[in-house]
């Protein structure tokens, strides 16, 4: 254990979540999509700013300009390429606001805490920036065969 290495959860250069379901369905919103659960401040702070930029990303679809989530969703996901434009800007604003609300009600662990790298109960990103973009990249073991798996579901989903 002498190797052992220990992060502070109020490090922000850490994101830190654990695995679990949201309250509501998603279909659009990315974090949604996902089981990754905020359980620091500074996890939920980086949640939200990272949505902010994709909903700031301007792209046209038809004659509308769409946030970057519209874009990538209908890009990506055939349910709602038969949608009306509208309903899915719609349905967007309302994720986002549902993904606002649960984030504001999460349980979080205190940030006066620490966690240990070598455990097994959160998913832990260690965050770094690449020119402009915040990257975030597995910090252990647990966490890079979660993410590892992950990426396989979305490739076979693309397949």
């Amino acid at each position: 254990m002498a190797d052992e290495k220990i992060i502070s959860l109020d490090d922000i250069n850490y994101a830190v979540y654990k695995i679990g379901e949201w309250e509501n369905h998603y279909e659009i919103n990315q974090i949604g999509l996902s089981n990754e659960i905020p359980v620091t401040e500074n996890t939920v702070q980086h949640v939200k700013f990272s949505m902010e930029e994709i909903r700031n990303t301007k792209f046209n679809i038809s004659d509308k300009t769409v946030n970057g989530f519209v874009a990538i969703a209908m890009q990506l996901n055939s349910k709602l390429q038969d949608m009306d434009l509208d309903e899915v800007i719609d349905l967007e604003e309302t994720e986002y606001n549902n993904i606002l609300e649960e984030l504001s009600k999460l349980e979080l662990l205190s940030d006066d805490d620490s966690l240990s790298l070598d455990g097994e109960d959160y998913l832990i990103y260690k965050l770094e920036k690449d020119c402009h973009v915040t990257v975030s990249i597995p910090a252990n073991d647990y966490t890079k065969k979660f993410f590892d798996n992950e990426l396989k579901k979305i490739e076979d989903a693309l397949d």
